[in-house]
């Protein structure tokens, strides 16, 4: 059938034809993964039942919509934004009025579409501010877009009519105009709300990426001169991406309105800013799925670090350090590297040498959390003279053999790691000269 179609079309040639043909299985991988990934999604609550994993899933939905936004201005604009939160935080508050005019009769919307109010409001807002923000680039629109989240700061306490002030505002979402048979009462129906909107922005967005504007926002990144000289104006580009990343933010704003039924002049801050940040560059900038790794990386470990130990903040600092100086490209980074060596079936080959580097790091990062935990205890605990207990081991932390204990294991598990390290290096770069010489 492709044959007579070529020969039947003189203007669809051979090349074309076997372009076709090799994307269809990339879409069909895509779409299994996705459908997958739904799948997944939708019975996790069913199998983690506890309110603490429902609480953090939602969370991360949330968190994956945010983050993607943000990237859609690092990433693929390359605009460092210090104040993207505050379109997260005026979608939650437009979202949360939108609600307190459903219950008081004065609007009829369906709660379905409450974040979509959220992402709209933010749109509308984002488009004035992108268009002043985006005249510059690179640490001028850092710093305007700083300037912006201090603005709307300090405006949540000078308009409480809007922002509530330091209580922030609070709704309902029990609103009783659904499109479906939930009422929104319990968490595990936010939970599928929040689900659906995930994976709607998730392909919309992913979609951008793939359209003249997705492209040219790629381009205005890398070269915004030789933009300019075939005739796009840099400036329209990067208000537009603002002005759709604003939108999702938005949306993310407006389902947290909803999880949480409260929004307050916090949303707007650094804090939530600068989460999103680390996510997006923890998870990778690079990828499309990398935002989405991070988000869901981070919020893990927010919700469970936070609850093992008070140092929690200090840990995700390191770990963004760690991350900026040796793996730049983020989680989905160092999976892609791995690509020519799964495709090869060489994954055997080097696994035997992260098995040797993982005893060490352990050792090493062991270590770290001794040192770590006696200072914060030592420093912040409100009776630095109690006992101080790690993995079930009580101990005094003024004492010396904690303190040996903690360097000890710091320079042997760091000597121990370099000499793994290289071994690691000597498998990789013979993986890869045989797969070069290969030609696989």
């Amino acid at each position: 059938m492709m044959e007579n179609n070529t020969m039947e079309n003189p203007k669809l040639s051979v090349g074309q034809v076997s372009q076709s043909q090799s994307m269809l299985p990339y879409f069909v991988k895509t779409g299994g993964l996705f459908l997958a990934a739904v799948f997944v999604a939708a019975i996790l609550p069913k199998i983690f039942d506890s309110r603490f994993a429902l609480s953090m899933f939602n969370q991360m939905g949330i968190a994956i919509i945010f983050a993607l936004s943000y990237n859609m201005l690092l990433g693929q604009g390359g605009l460092l934004s210090f104040g993207h939160a505050v379109f997260y935080g005026l979608g939650g508050f437009g979202a949360v009025h939108v609600m307190g005019m459903v219950n008081n009769g004065d609007l009829a919307l369906w709660t379905e579409f409450l974040p979509l109010a959220g992402g709209l409001f933010s749109m509308l807002l984002g488009f004035i501010f992108g268009f002043i923000s985006t005249r510059r680039a690179a640490t001028p629109f850092a710093l305007i877009t700083m300037g912006i989240g201090e603005l709307l700061l300090a405006s949540s306490l000078l308009l409480p009519t809007f922002f509530g002030g330091e209580e922030g505002i609070s709704g309902d979402r029990m609103t009783g105009i659904t499109l479906t048979s939930f009422k929104f009462a319990q968490s595990i129906e936010v939970y599928y709300l929040i689900l659906f909107w995930m994976f709607v922005c998730v392909i919309a967005m992913y979609l951008l990426t793939k359209t003249p504007l997705g492209q040219m926002a790629n381009a205005v990144r890398d070269n915004h001169q030789r933009a300019q000289f075939i005739g796009y104006d840099p400036h329209k580009v990067r208000t537009f991406q603002f002005t759709l990343a604003a939108f999702f933010a938005g949306i993310a704003g407006g389902l947290f309105a909803l999880n949480y039924e409260m929004v307050t002049a916090e949303n707007l801050g650094m804090v939530p800013s600068a989460d999103i940040l680390m996510m997006t560059v923890i998870g990778g900038i690079t990828y499309f799925f990398g935002p989405i790794l991070g988000a869901i990386f981070i919020t893990f470990l927010q919700m469970v670090v936070s609850n093992v130990t008070h140092a929690w903040m200090l840990y995700f600092g390191l770990l963004f350090i760690g991350m900026v100086v040796w793996a730049p490209d983020g989680l989905a980074g160092l999976i892609m590297r791995h690509q020519p060596i799964w495709k090869a079936n060489r994954m055997k080959r080097i696994l035997p040498a992260y098995g040797l580097a993982l005893a060490p790091a352990l050792l090493l990062f062991l270590g770290v959390i001794i040192l770590v935990e006696i200072n914060f205890h030592i420093s912040l605990s409100i009776d630095p003279e109690a006992p101080l207990s790690i993995m079930g081991i009580s101990f005094r932390a003024q004492s010396f053999p904690p303190w040996a204990m903690g360097f000890t294991l710091v320079g042997v598990g760091y000597f121990l790691f370099r000499k793994a390290g290289r071994k690691v290096s000597r498998a990789w770069n013979t993986v890869m000269a045989e797969i070069k010489q290969e030609g696989v």
